[in-house]
């Protein structure tokens, strides 16, 4: 059997599967920011004509699902598996647009770090000749998020400064072997859970940084790579607050990663004149900004190869309820321009 493993955690993809189009459909509040002209579509407001957000929340994932098929060329019933999931419980999100998109579904928990692992292992099925092409999604809102994890929107409770926006919108990408395509997926580091004794829910930042170093480091190790070999290195939504924290932790371990090299979906999506307190989180912030604004400046060969490494926050109502810590996950997509 060929092993396309290198070092601990990196595999290797040599058909470098092709990210023939993507999508992305966000909120209001996303629309006002510096994307906002990029998204595919601003919904008009947080309900998007339904009766509860978690319904709308659903239907922009459906809307973002569709639209990547659109723009691929792609019908539907082409579709041989959607790779997808959300933070609602049981991610009913994505669970509720596949039903309604009608193609094989295989759902997805990674908390904001489910972009990238749909895209790790979106990747390993187009690869391996099990499927393609495959289309791959996540999505948040940020009413549902807030009701589920913290306080209903009604209580209108204070928030920390630590605390993070959840970004509503959904962002898809279709992968194949075959056509012509923006970008390719040329390998993935898979992460491990890290947990440094973060309780506080509302300090998602703090929780995910150290998992964020790890897998960085890790990387690196494997491919014998350094941040000065990508044009950006990506994280999905550490905040300010994780950020500045994993850029320590990397310090510390000897790697410098400089301002102008380490971009943040979370500090770069909304309008920072926004009272967004640490920046942007949740499943759709990361995957949003890949599929309008990261992609397209691949395609355009502004950037030639990018480490996309989306952050996850594993945390659950009710473990957070019993005193649990928040154990903390990335993953990492090696991005290269394609053809």
């Amino acid at each position: 059997m060929t092993d396309h493993r290198i070092g601990e955690r990196t595999i290797l993809f040599p058909n470098a599967p092709g990210i023939l189009a993507s999508a992305a459909v966000v909120g209001p509040k996303e629309g006002k920011g510096p994307f906002g002209s990029l998204f595919d579509l601003v919904v008009p407001d947080p309900l998007y004509g339904q009766e509860s957000y978690e319904q709308a929340e659903h239907q922009i994932f459906r809307e973002a699902c569709l639209r990547c098929c659109q723009k691929a060329g792609i019908a539907l019933d082409q579709v041989q598996a959607l790779l997808g999931g959300d933070l609602l419980n049981q991610i009913m999100a994505a669970s509720l647009a596949a039903r309604e998109l009608a193609v094989p579904f295989l759902g997805l928990y990674g908390a904001c770090s489910t972009m990238a692992e749909s895209l790790i292992l979106g990747a390993i099925l187009t690869d391996g000749g099990y499927a393609s092409p495959v289309l791959c999604a996540a999505g948040s809102h940020y009413c549902t998020a807030e009701r589920q994890y913290r306080f209903p929107l009604e209580y209108g409770g204070q928030r920390s400064m630590a605390a993070q926006w959840t970004v509503t919108g959904t962002g898809a990408c279709l992968l194949s072997v075959s056509g012509r395509a923006m970008a390719r997926i040329a390998g993935a580091t898979i992460g491990q859970v890290v947990d440094m004794g973060v309780s506080d829910a509302s300090n998602m930042g703090a929780a995910m940084a150290p998992a964020a170093a790890d897998t960085l480091l890790r990387h690196f190790r494997d491919t014998g790579r350094a941040p000065q070999d990508y044009d950006r290195i990506i994280t999905g939504d550490l905040g300010q607050v994780g950020s500045d924290l994993m850029r320590e932790l990397l310090k510390e371990a000897g790697i410098l990663l400089d301002r102008e090299t380490h971009m943040d979906c979370g500090l770069e999506i909304f309008d920072p004149q926004d009272d967004i307190h640490a920046g942007g989180s949740g499943c759709g912030c990361s995957a949003s900004v890949l599929a309008a604004h990261i992609l397209p400046r691949i395609h355009r060969g502004e950037w030639k190869r990018v480490l996309f490494m989306a952050t996850g926050a594993l945390l659950s109502p009710t473990t957070s309820q019993q005193g649990e810590t928040i154990p903390g996950v990335a993953h990492a997509v090696m991005i290269e321009g394609g053809a």
